[in-house]
Order: C-alpha cells, then structure tokens, then sequence
C-alpha cells in the first residue's frame, strides 16, 4: 500500500478543506498521513480516520531558524513515515516540505492556495520567496493552481515549467455540505454577510465604509462579518476594531463558528472585496453552493466566481462607493430576480467547482506519478 502524506500549516484548514481529499484517496487504497500543527479541536478529529504527525509551521513569521528548525522536523518525520508521496498545501510547506522532499528523494505535488500578500507589492521578502519558490517547486513532479493568473505569473517569472502543472477549480466545494436551505429569520431585515479572516486586503474597511454609504438609504437591513481577529500580519483587524464597529451600529460581528453552513443559510447576499491574492475564495463558492447571490471584486481569485449580472455583481477594487452602489442594486432586485441570481451560482458550482472534480484530478494525477516511477 502507498502512503501519501498531506503536509498543511494550519490543522482546521486540512479538517475543513482537505478531508474529503484524504478520504477519497484512502477510499482508492492508499494510506493517508496528515502532517500538521498539533491543535486541540481538530487534531483528535482527523487522528479518528487518519494517522496524525505534530509539526510546527510558524506561518507569518520570516526566521529563518525557525523554518530551518521546521525542515529538520520534517526530514525526521519523513524518515519515520517513509511517505511514497508527499502533498503540500500553503506557502511554507510548499517550499521547505518540498525541498525535503526532494532532498530525500520522495515524490510531491504542491497547490498554490493563493499568494496572500507576499507579491502584491515588489520588496525584499517578494525576492526571497521567489528564490524559495523556484528552487522548492523544482523538486515537484506537479504543481496545482487555483486561478489562471497565479499560473500565468509563476510561468512569466519562470518558477515553474508550463508541463509541470496543472489548473484546479480553487479546492472546491462540498456540495451536499452546502446545498440551498431557506432563510428561517422572519424580521424582514436584508442580511448582508461577509466571510473572512479580519485583513485589510480582504475589503473589510471597504465594507464597513459602503455600510455607512447603505445606511443613509436604507433601514431593514443588517450587516454581517464572520471571521478571525487579531491575526500576526501587518494588514490584521483587531477585535477591538470589530467590536467597536458594533458599538457603532454598523455590523453585527458573529466570530468564528465551525457550521458556516448555518450562516450563510441565512444571509441573502455574500460579500467579498478582496483584492488579496486569493487562490479561489472558499466563502464564494460556499455561498453560490447555497444559492446566495453574490458581490465581490474583479481581483485575482474572484473573478473566477462571478459572472457579472448572472449569479451576482463585480464591484471595482478599494472603492466602497462602487460597493455601495452594488450592494444598493442587489437590494432594489425584487426577490425573484435575486433568487434568479443564487440559482445561477448553484449551477456555475455544479459545473465548475464541485470538489469532486478537484479530488478526481488528484487521484488522476497520483496514478500516473505512481506509474511512471514504476517504469524508471
């Protein structure tokens, strides 16, 4: 039996978003071994169907021992493990779980999830991941992308060879998990609801600008924002910030929960401008999953979720007026022509990104690594 390892910074994305992955490819006979931080909700969960190594990422952080201190871990993992393959997701095991990888001569594949902040603008740290990137990816027999644009820029830098990878529909959506349900509220309010780790780059502080501009117009309607505070990166939003946004009457601040389903159930319009490297935001494809009509940016990422006027509206990058106005528009809609907009979106799911696709791809993929290393 081969072994793959999945090897994630962050144990509540590998539980939420690489589960189904791990659960086909063991359903197709192959051990699955998830190398992640320890965490003390989600780890017990995955260590039920899957084998479960510790490791630590520092994610955000540039030290350079604490990321050397991270190879040496894997290297030690990797030699107890004896992975056949090893899959990476997220920056920092892309690079450092590839090039151990590579050193110990063990196959991998690594998916580009986005590239956050690190290349929207030219400095020091862009040039020292681009060196990273372009020695580590050497070491993969595929890397995935997420959107055109991400690949595009990896192959026009040339960090990658065109015949070394491949395109993924972001990383799908579970669409059994989020399917349509009814809005249960029966206080007649229009909910708006915005899903995201609490970043300047998401659009946050657009948001709640636009929220100030819909307020003079419009009264039965409340503003949403489900996401996590207080993160170690220079474009993080405090909860302070949040709650004092409360305070002020402009949004109703609802933390993080593990059912975002529940949520979304009953919102009547998802949010997102972002103008962050999204690799395919996972909050858009949730929300058309569950026929919710849809406002986001033409930024890298979303633009490949929207199909302006057919399953909600594109709004232009760093400018709330532009917001406002979109927001205003989706509230002037009379419910069939919204409910019009959510079916558009659950049907763009169902022929694009359902993450069946994704895990097809991968199985796909896997089988044909296995058998040419079975002829060299």
């Amino acid at each position: 039996m081969k072994t793959i390892a999945i090897v994630i910074h962050n144990t509540w994305q590998g539980y939420n978003f690489r589960l189904n992955l791990a659960r086909g490819l063991q359903k197709n006979g192959y051990k699955i071994v998830f190398i992640s931080p320890f965490d003390a909700k989600y780890t017990p969960l995955i260590e039920k169907e899957f084998e479960f190594h510790d490791i630590y990422f520092d994610a955000k952080g540039v030290n350079p021992i604490r990321d050397i201190q991270t190879m040496f871990a894997l290297h030690k993992i990797y030699k107890n493990v004896q992975p056949d393959l090893v899959l990476n997701f997220s920056i920092k095991a892309n690079i450092y779980s590839s090039i151990v990888s590579g050193m110990m001569n063990i196959k991998s594949i690594s998916n580009i999830t986005g590239l956050g902040t690190i290349f929207v603008q030219e400095n020091l740290l862009t040039k020292i991941a681009t060196l990273l990137y372009k020695y580590a990816l050497s070491f993969n027999s595929i890397i995935f992308f997420q959107n055109r644009d991400d690949k595009e820029l990896f192959l026009s830098k040339k960090l990658v060879k065109l015949e070394n990878t491949g395109l993924l529909p972001g990383s799908g959506v579970d669409l059994n998990k989020f399917e349509p349900k009814n809005k249960k509220s029966s206080d007649g309010k229009f909910t708006f609801l915005l899903i995201a780790r609490l970043l300047r780059d998401k659009g946050i502080y657009e948001y709640i600008d636009a929220i100030k501009i819909v307020q003079k117009k419009f009264n039965d309607v409340e503003f949403q924002l489900l996401g996590a505070a207080d993160f170690a990166n220079k474009t993080a939003i405090s909860k302070k910030q949040a709650l004092q946004w409360v305070d002020e009457g402009l949004i109703d601040y609802l933390g993080v929960t593990d059912k975002v389903q529940e949520v979304i159930a009953q919102s009547d319009c998802v949010v997102l401008p972002s103008y962050y490297r999204e690799g395919v935001p996972r909050s858009l494809l949730e929300a058309c999953a569950m026929q919710k009509a849809i406002i986001t940016t033409n930024a890298i990422g979303c633009r490949e979720v929207i199909d302006d006027g057919i399953n909600g509206y594109v709004c232009e990058v760093k400018s709330a007026k532009d917001l406002a106005d979109k927001m205003e528009k989706m509230l002037n809609l009379s419910e069939l022509e919204r409910e019009k907009l959510g079916v558009a979106g659950r049907e763009k799911m169902l022929r694009e990104f359902d993450e069946k696709i994704v895990i097809e791809k991968y199985l796909l993929t896997i089988k044909n690594i296995f058998q040419e290393d079975s002829k060299a």
